[in-house]
């Protein structure tokens, strides 16, 4: 009997420990979640969202599933150019007239427009089906605490950048997205790091401008630019402004 109660204790120590540690790993799609509903929450699903970027008039339209992403701008004639991507598919007009465009140009087109919502409505998109989240660690940045996710996705909804990669980090107790770093193929490919600045809420939903930096040192990995970006190995290239905004919830699409 001594033995069998000794044999107890000990499973129920040990089950103890390996709850404790469980519970003190936290997770990835939890941490998304959790910043998902601080940056806007359900105000993403049904929401008309327009913005300038760089003399461009981006809206980003979305109802459920149900999605129309489009720029408008002025070309080097003075045409007015409207590219569009919806679920259906993309397409082009200028002075209101569709153009007739080979496959290879619909598909940068469309990797441009998305790609300039996609960063402006972050972290949104990062429950997407193709996203796949892994959770890094604990960091510190400025003396803030951050929850550190490295992001890929999978091949088949994935997109032209399906093997590009991310690393977020959210703060601890706000629940922010502050930083990002990504890695990228397109144009010979490279690697970016963000620092969010100017929190706004316009419409329920939180927007953020960016300092986007480069690093000095190409060695060192994606996973350790929060630590490049605090020793000073980071080189601003520009900065990443939102102007104009406007949401306007919408009945449907």
């Amino acid at each position: 009997m001594a033995h069998k109660a000794l044999y107890a204790l000990l499973f129920l120590f040990l089950t103890s420990i390996t709850s404790c540690q469980t519970e003190k790993q936290p997770d990835a799609q939890q941490i998304v979640d959790q910043a998902i509903e601080v940056h806007g929450g359900e105000r993403f699903l049904k929401s008309a969202i327009s913005f300038e970027f760089r003399d461009r008039q981006y809206r980003a339209l979305r109802d459920g599933g149900v999605f129309v992403y489009s720029r408008t701008f002025a070309d080097s004639t003075g045409q007015e150019v409207r590219d569009v991507w919806r679920n259906s598919g993309f397409t082009r007009t200028v002075n209101g007239a569709e153009v007739d465009l080979p496959e290879e140009k619909q598909k940068a087109y469309t990797a441009s427009v998305n790609s300039v919502i996609y960063f402006a409505l972050l972290p949104y998109a990062l429950n997407d089906e193709a996203v796949q989240k892994e959770y890094l660690g604990e960091s510190t940045i400025k003396g803030e605490p951050y929850h550190k996710v490295r992001v890929t996705f999978a091949q088949e909804g994935g997109g032209e950048g399906y093997q590009d990669v991310y690393i977020y980090w959210f703060h601890q107790q706000r629940h922010n997205m502050d930083y990002l770093a990504y890695s990228f193929q397109e144009n010979d490919g490279g690697t970016r790091f963000r620092e969010a600045f100017n929190p706004r809420t316009i419409g329920g939903i939180l927007f953020q401008d960016y300092n986007n930096y480069t690093i000095k040192d190409e060695t060192i990995p994606l996973e350790a630019y929060d630590q490049a970006f605090e020793a000073g190995q980071m080189k601003k290239v520009s900065e990443i402004l939102l102007e104009e905004i406007e949401v306007k919830e919408i009945k449907g699409l």
